[in-house]
């Protein structure tokens, strides 16, 4: 990181005190004729865990795309800590980890390689050890991308996402292909990192997942922001017996199954 990404960073770290952590306003973006969200606005805390939820198709992760810097928006704005995602993204990109639900790397390279070459990005990376073992991949470490299943490069992805110790991290389908046991072990390492004050925006649509891990949650639905609380007001507002079912009150559809 350089003199003036520093000094961005820095400034961010100032101007968020009493604000946000992330904020996104009136996100709107379409693709030809189809609208993929329109006019969704989060509000994220500083050390929440803040879900959001949808069915297929509901605009989760092209949300959090615009939110991360990875899509522009058609209009409205996003922060993270302070920053513009698109106008300040190496500085954005120090501060924030990211794991997206489809990630190809390098297929020749192998765990630990990957592990290293990320790492190096960052002025102060979590140690090589720790981010394998975060993610239980340390009997893979030495096997190349292409040989991974596709739970191990799911747990690789989300390593990298936290390879730069980032104070913010967007999780896309954080569990999405592992067995129970390793889905577990996930959500031990994303409460690990609630617990070191690391904001963190989850897009899920298992609700088991979402209960357990979340302070709140926004619902989508039709690229547009339908409900936000807590998994339990949600399902107190609804008179519903659980998530499931308030899920089914809000928007109409099944939630998906899981894999």
């Amino acid at each position: 990181m350089d003199a003036r990404q520093s000094e961005e960073v820095g400034t961010a770290a100032r101007r968020s005190t009493g604000t946000a952590a992330i904020t996104a306003e009136r996100l709107r973006k379409s693709y030809r004729r189809r609208v993929a969200v329109a006019e969704v606005s989060l509000r994220v805390e500083h050390g929440e865990i803040f879900g959001i939820l949808g069915a297929n198709g509901a605009g989760k992760t092209t949300t959090v795309e615009m939110i991360a810097g990875l899509r522009r928006p058609d209009r409205g704005r996003a922060a993270v800590l302070g920053l513009d995602p698109v106008r300040d993204r190496a500085a954005v990109r120090q501060v924030l980890g990211v794991q997206l639900q489809e990630a190809e790397l390098h297929g020749a390279l192998t765990v630990e390689e990957l592990v290293g070459l990320y790492r190096a990005f960052y002025p102060d990376p979590r140690p090589a050890e720790e981010l394998v073992a975060l993610v239980g991949l340390d009997e893979q470490r030495r096997t190349r991308f292409d040989g991974l299943s596709g739970g191990q490069r799911q747990r690789l992805s989300i390593a990298l996402a936290l390879a730069g110790r980032p104070r913010v991290v967007i999780l896309d389908e954080l569990t999405t292909g592992l067995d129970p046991r390793a889905r577990r072990r996930m959500w031990e390492t994303v409460e690990r990192l609630r617990d070191e004050g690391c904001t963190i925006l989850l897009v899920s649509h298992a609700m088991e997942e979402v209960e357990r891990l979340c302070d709140r949650v926004a619902l989508l639905d039709g690229g547009r922001v339908v409900a936000t609380g807590t998994p339990a007001g949600l399902v107190s507002k609804t008179g519903a017996k659980n998530l499931d079912e308030a899920f089914v009150s809000l928007t109409g559809k099944q939630p998906e199954e899981e894999p």
